[in-house]
């Protein structure tokens, strides 16, 4: 074999056992602040804790299947909540009310907190649940999906994308939308 084809064969098995991994991202709108992440592993935790420190996190909504011990996040003060849904899918009904429970509890009681939310990759199932919690508060969907895009590029899929462009959004987290565009909401009644 010639050294120009075992080069070639050395680099396409590194291309083929590597992929991309998206740093950890912070959404903040409003009064609200998201930190998306893929999923951490037992041997990577302590590195992901000071991720989650770093960017003010108390809770870790984890909406994979478990597979690292969260005593150490526990152990650092840092809330666990398991809300498995499936791989490529919009949250049911159920995990979409315990996560605006838990966005209107945490950004009332611990303001200057995120809440971080992780799937396997932070690319599908988390995205979403931000996605939801950003229209529920207002914004638009196009403007939810470019901005969690502009962090996370390849998020949501388009069985996700649809789930969001339908989604009706009855307000449940509009207090926490606060002053998004620079200016003072006033209101006067003479």
């Amino acid at each position: 074999m010639s050294a120009a084809v075992q080069k070639r064969a050395s680099t396409n098995t590194v291309a083929a056992t590597t992929y991309f991994k998206p740093a950890p991202s912070e959404i903040a709108w409003g009064k609200m602040r998201f930190l998306i992440t893929d999923r951490p592993n037992n041997s990577s935790i302590q590195s992901y804790i000071e991720e989650l420190e770093k960017h003010g996190a108390r809770a870790v909504v984890r909406v994979c299947e478990p597979t690292y011990d969260t005593l150490a996040l526990k152990e650092a003060g840092i809330d666990v909540l398991d809300w498995q849904f499936s791989d490529g899918s919009p949250p049911p009904p159920e995990v979409i009310k315990s996560w605006f429970q838990l966005c209107m509890t945490s950004f009332k009681e611990h303001p200057d907190k995120s809440i971080a939310v992780h799937c396997v990759a932070g690319l599908g199932r988390a995205p979403v649940l931000v996605a939801i919690a950003l229209i529920e508060a207002g914004m638009k969907y196009e403007d939810a999906v470019e901005m969690i895009r502009t962090q996370r590029r390849g998020a949501l899929n388009q069985k996700q994308l649809k789930f969001l462009e339908t989604y009706k959004a009855n307000g449940e987290l509009r207090r926490l939308r606060g002053n998004v565009d620079g200016k003072q909401k006033s209101c006067c009644i003479q």
